[in-house]
C-alpha cells in the first residue's frame, strides 16, 4: 500500500517526509495550479471570440470561472500526475484557510484520481500533530471552496473593469480591489450628499417649571393651534421646509416676541397624560461624533415671573433656542469639524 500526500509548498513537503510512515510519499503542488486566464495568450482558442472571454468569467452563464494551468505551472501538474500512478490513496494537506481548500478542490478536479481522496489539515509540523492529522481525516469542504471561488471571481470583476480607468485618471499600474472600491463608493456618496446639503435654521422656546414638590421642563410645540417647526421639517437639499408641511417656521424676531409674551402670561396644568416609559443606559466608553441633525445654544434668562393660577407653577429659567442644522460628517472621518458651527446667541 502507498499513498500521495500533497501540500502546498516544498519546504512543508520536506519537513513532513520524516514524521509519515513507510509507504508515504510527500510532493509540493507550489501553490494554486490552476487559475483565471491572465493575459490573452491563456485563453484557449475556443472561447477567444467570446466577449466575457477577457475577464475570464461568464456573465452570461452564471458568472462560471474558466479556469486554466498557467505556463508555469503545467510542469508541476505532469509531475503530480505521475507521481499518482501506482498509488491506492490520495491525501490532499493543503492549508486549512479559503486558498487552501481551494488548492485541494483543484487537485482533485485536474488530477481526476481514481483512487480514494482524503483531506488531511494541521496546525503544526511535529510527529504528534501530523499522527493525529492522519486518524482525523475528512471530505473537501465545499462552502470554503465556493468563498474562495467568489471571491476570485469578484476580484477580476472588479479589477478587469476598474483598473483601467485608474491607469488614465490617477497612475498606471493602480488596481481596483473588491473592497476599496465599494468604500470608496460609499465615500463618494456621503460627499455628494454633503454638497448637496443646504443649511436651515429654526427657533423655539423652553422653559423649566417649578411647582410644589416637583420641577420640570415645557417646551412650545405650536402657536393658535399651527405645530412648531423642528428639524425633521427642513429639507436638506434646500433648507427650507419641506412642501405640503404645515407648521410654523419662527425667525428669531418672532421668538423674542413670544418669549416676552410669555413672561406676563398666566401658566397653568390643563390636561395631564401618563405614558410607560424604558430608560436603558448609555453604552461605556461612548466615543462623542458630530453627526447630522441640529445643534442649538441655550441663553437663560433671569427668572422673574410668578403666575397665580390654579396649579401654582413658575417659570425658573427662559431658554431661548436657535438651531441650525449642518451638513453631515462621513462616517469614520473623525479629524474633519463639523461642516458649519451653531451660532452663540
Amino acid at each position: 500500500m502507498s499513498t500521495l500526500v500533497i501540500v502546498e509548498s516544498p519546504t512543508k513537503a520536506r519537513t513532513i517526509r520524516q514524521f509519515l510512515p513507510q509507504g508515504f510519499r510527500v510532493e509540493a503542488s507550489m501553490g494554486h495550479v490552476r487559475d483565471l486566464p491572465q493575459s490573452a495568450s491563456d485563453i484557449p482558442k475556443e472561447h477567444k471570440r467570446a466577449e466575457w472571454s477577457k475577464l475570464g468569467v461568464n456573465v452570461e452563464a452564471d458568472f462560471e470561472p474558466l479556469y486554466i494551468i498557467p505556463e508555469d505551472k503545467k510542469k508541476v501538474v505532469r509531475e503530480l500526475k505521475a507521481a499518482l500512478k501506482g498509488v491506492t490513496e490520495l491525501i490532499l494537506a493543503t492549508d486549512e484557510d479559503r486558498e487552501g481548500e481551494s488548492i485541494s478542490w483543484h487537485l482533485r478536479e485536474l488530477l481526476a484520481p481514481k483512487v480514494p481522496i482524503k483531506r488531511m489539515v494541521f496546525h503544526e509540523i511535529t510527529a504528534e500533530a501530523i499522527r493525529r492529522a492522519l486518524n482525523d481525516c475528512r471530505d473537501i469542504d465545499e462552502k470554503l471552496v465556493h468563498a474562495q471561488e467568489t471571491r476570485r471571481i469578484l476580484d477580476r470583476l472588479v479589477g478587469y473593469t476598474l483598473s483601467p480607468l485608474l491607469w488614465k485618471k490617477i497612475a498606471f499600474g493602480l488596481s481596483a480591489g473588491r473592497v476599496q472600491s465599494v468604500a470608496v463608493r460609499l465615500i463618494v456618496q456621503r460627499e455628494r450628499e454633503r454638497r448637496a446639503f443646504r443649511a436651515g435654521q429654526y427657533w423655539d422656546l423652553k422653559a423649566t417649571l417649578f411647582a410644589p414638590k416637583v420641577t420640570f421642563p415645557a417646551q412650545l410645540v405650536s402657536v393658535g393651534g399651527r405645530a412648531i417647526a423642528s428639524g425633521k421639517d427642513f429639507d436638506p437639499r434646500t433648507g427650507q421646509i419641506v412642501r405640503g408641511r404645515a407648521v410654523l417656521l419662527l425667525d428669531e424676531a418672532v421668538a423674542v416676541t413670544l418669549q416676552e409674551r410669555l413672561r406676563q402670561a398666566p401658566w397653568e396644568v390643563s390636561s395631564q397624560e401618563e405614558k410607560p416609559s424604558t430608560r436603558k443606559p448609555a453604552p461605556p466608553f461612548h466615543h462623542f461624533h458630530p453627526t447630522a441633525g441640529s445643534q442649538s445654544q441655550a441663553a437663560p434668562l433671569s427668572p422673574r415671573h410668578h403666575a397665580h393660577c390654579p396649579v401654582p407653577l413658575r417659570t425658573g429659567l427662559y431658554y431661548l433656542h436657535a438651531h441650525r442644522l449642518c451638513a453631515p460628517v462621513p462616517t469614520g472621518d473623525h479629524s474633519r469639524p463639523p461642516m458649519c458651527l451653531p451660532d452663540v446667541w
